[in-house]
């Protein structure tokens, strides 16, 4: 490969050098703290992204001599599950047609729908580069295609350029500004927030937040080190009861918990629901201090409340926020609902490679037209903008 370039694959996090890693994430103008090797090593090590669970970890790293230039999160899976970014029909079609789709190769974080940076380069033709290996690795693996989820641009850019495809989705976020969607300097406190919507949203807001508080229910928060073994304990019940309600087991383990709490300190926030003293609900909110940015993560309850979800999930957290000078909150993968609660519809996008040209073209056009469709749901959603209107 050109410019001295040495690829190496490896098994594990465990086998980089952290800092050499996280060398390159900070270099990024917009790291995100879910790419950082400590939570990509908890994945890890908790047993949550590993050959057993579906997601056999190969690190693709770029070298000149013995400096780390480029590298990306890539696994190789035999399902689609924890991913976000939909692609069951193109397993279909594969299979119909007598064509293997698994294994495939992912370039994302394991059940992180966040959008942020995922060939760590410090340079351009580094990040190239890496591209050029995930190809080569790709077909040398016979792998049916390459998915990289919830990219930034400088990485869409660079694979646009080698002839992967983009696909949009939609998340909802919420971010500090006016009602025209101009900056301002921050809200005052959750009422001012409240004022910058249309009535009726106030009205539905003030209600559901109401009944959580005439249902008995208080709520108290923790950061960091503050937050006790006690507490995340609690958490993890709430967390797996949650999925094994709706059917599944958790895709995350108090392992994966126990290592994040440790090596990632300062990047979560709780907050535990408690009545009479008891608690009795919990969610848990990733954070990037920072950049002043509070991610939705996970939440779960041993007890049914009447829009205890809206208040753990979306209330608090958004409270906490304009509080402590936060300017944006992100609200996690779909959620329509959400816009209800002044989550705004913003497009995320990620790139393919499909190994059979026939493939390639026939998902290019069903790209297109399903682009189109995110930019009709994005004007009728636009007509739903929950924010007050001003001449």
């Amino acid at each position: 490969m050109e410019n001295d370039y040495v690829i190496r694959v490896v098994e594990s996090p465990a086998e980089i050098d952290a800092a050499a890693w996280d060398r390159l994430v900070d270099l990024d103008p917009d790291p995100s703290p879910f790419v950082r090797h400590a939570y990509l090593l908890a994945l890890h090590e908790g047993g949550a992204a590993t050959a057993e669970t579906g997601w056999m970890p190969r690190f693709v790293t770029v070298w000149q001599q013995t400096r780390l230039v480029a590298a990306c999160p890539l696994y190789l899976k035999n399902h689609s599950y924890g991913e976000y970014v939909f692609d069951w029909a193109w397993a279909q079609a594969h299979e119909q047609h007598g064509l293997p789709y698994y294994p495939k190769g992912l370039v994302a974080i394991p059940f992180t729908p966040v959008p942020g940076t995922r060939l760590l380069a410090e340079t351009r033709p580094a990040r190239q580069a890496l591209v050029e290996a995930l190809e080569q690795l790709a077909r040398a693996w016979q792998l049916s295609s390459l998915h990289l989820l919830f990219a930034r641009e400088d990485d869409l850019t660079v694979t646009s350029e080698h002839g992967w495809l983009t696909r949009e989705t939609v998340q909802f976020h919420w971010t500090q500004g006016s009602p025209d969607g101009q900056q301002v300097a921050s809200f005052r406190n959750f009422e001012h927030f409240l004022s910058s919507l249309q009535q009726d949203k106030r009205k539905k807001i003030r209600q559901e937040r109401r009944k959580v508080s005439d249902a008995g229910v208080r709520f108290r928060w923790s950061s960091g080190a503050s937050i006790g073994p006690a507490d995340w304990a609690f958490f993890w019940r709430c967390y797996e009861r949650t999925y094994l309600e709706h059917g599944n087991p958790p895709y995350l383990t108090p392992t994966f918990f126990e290592l994040a709490a440790r090596h990632l300190t300062d990047h979560w926030l709780m907050f535990i629901a408690e009545r009479d003293g008891q608690p009795m609900a919990s969610s848990l909110i990733a954070l990037d201090p920072r950049r002043r940015i509070a991610y939705g993560r996970y939440w779960g309850a041993l007890e049914r409340v009447d829009c205890l979800h809206f208040e753990a999930c979306y209330y608090q957290p958004l409270q906490w926020c304009i509080e402590h000078g936060y300017q944006r909150f992100e609200g996690g993968a779909q959620g329509e609902h959400k816009m209800a609660r002044a989550l705004l519809p913003v497009r995320t996008r990620s790139a393919h490679w499909l190994a059979h040209p026939a493939f390639a073209d026939a998902v290019d056009r069903f790209l297109d037209r399903e682009r189109q469709g995110v930019a009709n749901y994005l004007e009728h959603l636009a007509d739903r903008d929950p924010r007050r209107r001003h001449p």
